[in-house]
């Protein structure tokens, strides 16, 4: 039986895989407005909506730049709006958010960032786009029944332009700087968890650990020996990224068991492999 009581808006990749797994209603319509906002949760009366709309580029995040505007209210203005809505509501609002907006000195062996650091990363649009929405929510978060989940990185057990194993294998060239990463499956389970426990405030929904990605490409080319790919040194691809390492403490203390990315992968790669078959 359908769950009537969460509606989930955003059609693409998460809001689609998580209306799979959590046998909810979707709304895929246009949402850029309060009273739009408004005639959604009137007409469906969740008791939890989640947010998932967001733009991240066509290609990658620097195609963010060119469509500032769209950004800007995907990223930043409908989840506020979302949020007032719920607010009037008296339901609770679950947002998908980033955790691409931090700096992280690997030099200096820095802690894992907690959900307390301010956002210090500017240097994309994409990013300061998520920053926005997060710090004006996190302020409310206290009183009011909003969860922010970040993830990071999405990695899935199947095939997805979205899937950061997708993109590997498309790209065939790595760099190899330890990263957190989201295990999708994973991230599912943590959702639930926390939205069983009634969880307020920012949450890092990632895997333990960082994970460099050629371990990834080692375990794909054992299911796929023809597979070849490239090594470049960070500083070689010339592109502007954060990477970082999030810590997971708050999502353990609040009671789910995080595993950590390296015990992920051989499940991750054999299930897409058989996906893909």
């Amino acid at each position: 039986m359908m769950n009537k009581e969460i509606l989930i808006v955003g059609g693409g990749y998460l809001g689609q895989r998580l209306q799979t797994e959590f046998n909810c209603r979707l709304f895929q319509g246009r949402i850029t407005t309060f009273k739009e906002s408004v005639k959604v949760v009137k007409k469906y009366k969740p008791k939890i909506l989640i947010n998932c709309i967001g733009a991240t580029g066509k290609r990658n995040v620097d195609d963010c730049e060119l469509d500032k505007d769209k950004t800007l209210m995907a990223n930043t203005f409908v989840p506020l709006i979302l949020a007032e809505a719920a607010l009037r509501a008296k339901i609770k609002l679950v947002h998908i958010s980033s955790g691409c907006i931090y700096n992280f000195n690997y030099s200096k062996k820095q802690k894992p960032i907690s959900e307390k650091l301010t956002p210090d990363f500017y240097q994309l649009f994409y990013s300061r786009s998520k920053a926005y929405s997060d710090s004006a929510l996190d302020v409310f978060s206290k009183d009011l029944n909003f969860l922010i989940a970040r993830i990071r990185i999405p990695l899935d057990d199947r095939p997805n332009p979205k899937n950061v194993l997708d993109k590997l294998i498309k790209y065939k060239t790595v760099i190899d700087i330890p990263n957190s990463v989201t295990y999708i499956p994973d991230f599912i389970k943590a959702l639930k968890h926390l939205i069983k426990v009634d969880a307020k405030g920012i949450y890092n929904v990632v895997n333990k650990g960082g994970l460099r990605y050629p371990d990834l490409m080692k375990i794909y080319k054992k299911y796929k020996p023809d597979f070849k790919y490239d090594i470049l040194k960070y500083k070689d691809l010339k592109l502007v990224r954060t990477n970082l390492i999030l810590s997971t403490s708050k999502l353990e203390k609040a009671g789910f068991k995080v595993r950590p990315i390296s015990k992920v992968l051989e499940e991750c790669v054999k299930k897409y492999v058989a996906h893909r078959s």
